[in-house]
């Protein structure tokens, strides 16, 4: 059954937030279905928090949810709801996790260099804007080495992910990388577009100005289709795209959704390419700092919202973001005249050929030397691009089997 707010004022929500906490507001709303009244979200939530804090907990970790809130992640389903809502049962309250979004204490491209200053104990966001911080994360943005989500989802739960991308990651920035949401990046254009047929080949696009990420590896692969890379936070980006600043940004469907920018976006091109990984991780040294119980607890919670954001998240971009053709009505691109326009296999052919190592590997040789160096000497390029083929090409993200990738 679809969930349906449109009862609940923004003021509504945030009176609940401010008395209850975004954490147990966000946690009760995860098991609402159906129409929500406002007397309803507050007992469910009242509810939440009473059981929080009926006991004394024994560690207290602040998350550092950069944009997110509890109403915007039932859009964009990165598993994060699921996960505080896991390890708190698990542990019987001796974890608690108290999540702050909304901007609130980290932005999109802060929220890594919060979290290794000890600021905040875990955060959420891509791993591209996390790169400018934590740049061994650009392992993940070669063009077009994923050819679709179930390729990414396969290789996160891959044992090979230890050595190839959470050991790298946490020996050098002390971070822990926990679980993701997965989608793969395309372009999405503004009002410049408004009047325009749909996109058919990214050779259309040469010339245009496109926002791009913290990703240095994003960068190489738009320069080489002639896409005008201009770094823009996030935050800004909705107005860039309004005002005509730039005509569209490298960024994923959900992400439009969440961050209400579906009403200034008119063609969301389905180019699929490099990853759109909404992550979640965790300093090392709060994770060390807990008992062993509690350091099982954070890799069992962190499995499940895996699986969580894997199902979730491909169910929403269908039935709630509206990212399909044909789109379901009453869906927020639906809704708001956003095309979803899905490239041919020729014409993701034609920009992988235009970019990605396989083809052009001269533009790539010295961040891949970096790279490889940082993991310790590995192909990474290789043994990912290897890794991401063991599913075939056509297989939905669903499908992908779950694996615990710590027990190789």
């Amino acid at each position: 059954m679809k969930r349906d707010l449109s009862g609940i004022s923004r003021r509504d929500f945030l009176r609940i937030t401010q008395r209850f906490g975004m954490t147990s507001t966000m946690i009760a709303l995860g098991g609402l279905a159906g129409t929500v009244s406002l007397p309803r979200l507050a007992h469910a939530v009242e509810s939440v928090y009473d059981k929080r804090f009926g006991k004394e907990a024994r560690h207290t970790l602040r998350f550092g949810g950069q944009g997110f809130n509890a109403r915007n992640l039932m859009i964009e389903r990165t598993g994060i709801p699921e996960f505080i809502r896991d390890i708190e049962e698990r542990t019987d309250g001796e974890l608690r996790i108290e999540f702050i979004g909304d901007n609130q204490i980290c932005g999109s491209l802060d929220c890594v260099t919060r979290t290794q200053e000890g600021i905040v104990d875990m955060f959420s966001s891509s791993t591209q804007n996390a790169a400018g911080g934590a740049p061994y994360l650009n392992v993940l943005d070669y063009a077009f080495m994923f050819p679709n989500r179930a390729s990414v989802y396969h290789f996160l739960y891959h044992p090979d992910s230890v050595k190839l991308l959470r050991d790298p990651y946490e020996r050098m920035h002390g971070l822990k990388f926990l679980f993701s949401h997965v989608e793969l990046r395309g372009i999405m254009l503004g009002n410049n577009f408004r009047d325009r047929d749909p996109i058919t080949s990214v050779t259309e696009l040469a010339g245009t100005r496109n926002r791009v990420t913290g990703t240095q590896l994003g960068r190489i692969a738009m320069e080489l289709m002639q896409l005008n890379p201009t770094p823009i936070a996030w935050e800004e980006t909705l107005d860039g795209l309004r005002q005509g600043l730039i005509d569209g940004a490298e960024t994923w469907a959900s992400a439009v959704a969440y961050a209400n920018m579906s009403p200034v976006v008119t063609q969301a091109i389905d180019l699929r390419f490099f990853c759109g990984t909404e992550h979640t991780a965790m300093r090392a040294e709060s994770f060390d700092a807990l008992e062993g119980h509690l350091q099982d607890a954070v890799m069992e919670s962190s499995f499940l919202a895996q699986i969580a954001a894997q199902y979730a998240n491909e169910a929403a971009l269908i039935n709630t973001v509206g990212f399909s053709d044909p789109q379901k009505p009453g869906t927020i691109f639906a809704e708001n005249g956003v095309q979803a326009v899905m490239l041919d296999d020729a014409a993701r052919r034609e920009a992988e050929e235009m970019c990605s190592p396989e083809f052009v590997p001269g533009p790539w040789e010295q961040w891949r030397e970096r790279i490889n160096n940082w993991s310790g000497g590995q192909d990474t390029y290789t043994e990912m691009h290897g890794i991401a083929r063991e599913v075939p090409a056509d297989m939905l993200a669903e499908n992908v089997e779950p694996r615990r990738w710590w027990r190789g």
